[in-house]
């Protein structure tokens, strides 16, 4: 699933030679990239025939035979002005192939987007990045894992994209956001439109270290069809897929069809072989997907960390007190207290003492009397 998959070949480049030549093509652009039936391959066709972004959008005003009868009535109303204002007030920028903010990865894409709409970080910095994805009805332990690769990932010097959705997505973004380091959002609606609206504070957060983006200009509402097209931009801006959890039927699997035709390594965390979150990890992995257990696997076959080196499953921060420091370090799996205090010489009261100061700095957890270590990598 990795090796023996080789990119396609760039069928699109280039846009045609001065598409975007001046700011009227570039106001025009606002408009078209604002109609949903306007693809991007349907703009091209229209640009080889009538030239710069300014010209298609008169000839689709004037009812090009590529447009339909709805995006015709769109276009008539919007008024690039107006949306190169609310780019301003949101601090949003527009960026197509050749810029900075243009990650040229989008252009193995078979239909890159005509423009990027970008808030935040700059995409120019954009080194190694790797693309999380998974249930959005993830489990409690689905959403640890993906915040442990996302702080693993970030910690090792690469870039978490998702899509800022609940579930995986939002705990690989907020893993990153611990470990201080970029993250990228790409969102399935206008630059200016926060869906879900639960997303607002998380959004927030990563605007302050990290990147929003979106193919689509502000007042483009979500739409169910805009995040196929998103999944496809979280592909291509990507080195790598990373799936965490998921259904049969997953929206992950899109992503990493996309992956795979752009010739981008998948891996996948196995998870129970009883849960249904775990068919498409394991499905992936059957067919030849790396199997990673945490953000040292992935570094590693990245070739971002010597196999030989781990920075450990766990950094305990300063502040703890030795009986505190002894039990997390005793602790390998699911223990019952009474089998920590054995194997640590010391009483029951002293253990469970421990425990509760664990589980309060959110290092720890009892589940069915068992003591386990949280997967997440507490930052100091």
């Amino acid at each position: 699933m990795r090796a023996e998959h080789e990119p396609r070949p760039r069928p699109w480049p280039d846009w045609p030679a001065g598409f975007v030549a001046g700011e009227g093509d570039r106001d025009a652009l606002l408009v078209l990239a604002s109609l949903p039936g306007l693809t991007p391959r349907r703009l091209r066709s229209v640009a080889e025939a009538v030239g710069g972004a300014a010209s298609c959008l008169t000839a689709v005003r004037r009812g090009h035979p590529s447009v339909g009868a709805s995006d015709r009535d769109l276009a008539g109303r919007l008024r690039p002005r107006h949306l190169a204002d609310r780019l301003l007030e949101v601090e949003a920028r527009m960026a197509v192939p050749g810029d900075d903010d243009y990650p040229a990865g989008l252009l193995d894409l078979h239909d890159p987007p005509v423009a990027l709409f970008v808030r935040g970080r700059s995409l120019g910095e954009l080194d190694l990045a790797v693309a999380m994805v998974g249930a959005r009805n993830c489990s409690p332990l689905g959403a640890e894992v993906a915040r442990s690769f996302g702080a693993d990932l970030a910690a090792g010097g690469a870039w978490v994209i998702s899509g800022a959705a609940r579930g995986v997505d939002s705990a690989a973004h907020e893993g990153a956001l611990a470990a201080g380091g970029p993250t990228v959002a790409v969102l399935g609606s206008g630059i200016d439109i926060v869906y879900p609206r639960r997303s607002r504070e998380l959004l927030d957060r990563i605007l302050d270290v990290g990147t929003v983006v979106s193919e689509y200009p502000p007042g483009v509402p979500a739409q169910s069809f805009r995040f196929p097209a998103r999944n496809r931009i979280v592909a291509g801006m990507a080195d790598a897929v990373l799936v965490v959890e998921g259904a049969k039927g997953s929206g992950s699997v899109i992503t990493t069809d996309f992956a795979l035709d752009l010739g981008r390594p998948v891996f996948a965390v196995p998870g129970p072989v009883t849960s249904p979150l775990s068919e498409v990890p394991l499905s992936l992995i059957r067919d030849g997907a790396g199997l990673v257990r945490n953000g040292d696997d992935l570094l590693a076959d990245l070739g971002r960390l010597d196999p030989g080196t781990s920075r450990g499953s766990l950094s305990l921060p300063a502040g703890l007190t030795e009986a505190e420091r002894r039990v997390a370090g005793a602790i390998a799996g699911p223990t019952l207290p009474e089998v920590l205090a054995s194997n640590l010489g010391c009483s029951l009261a002293e253990v469970l003492t421990a425990v509760v100061g664990l589980e309060v700095r959110g290092l720890a957890r009892t589940v069915g009397g068992r003591v386990e270590l949280r997967m997440a990598r507490p930052i100091d």
